[in-house]
């Protein structure tokens, strides 16, 4: 994962998972490449290494809102 994000745009998409496959959430650059992804029903963690520490809650509240297959810009 890169470690160069932090002051970078960022989009965040909400991926549906299929039978056992879990549902994923990606975040994303400028570029649209993908630089991170995680589980959607997982607690946040390692939030620092995207530039998004301290902003766990706030992230939630946008994923939770999030409609499958919906990219948009992420704005905290």
């Amino acid at each position: 994962m890169r470690t160069d994000i932090i002051n970078i745009p960022m989009y965040i998409i909400k991926v549906k998972g299929k039978a056992k496959i879990p549902d994923y959430i990606q975040l994303r650059d400028e570029n649209f490449v993908l630089v991170a992804y995680f589980r959607a029903d997982r607690p946040l963690k390692n939030l620092e290494k995207y530039g998004l520490q301290g902003k766990d809650e706030p992230l939630r509240v946008v994923i939770d809102s999030l409609e499958f297959g919906k990219m948009r810009k992420l704005a905290l």
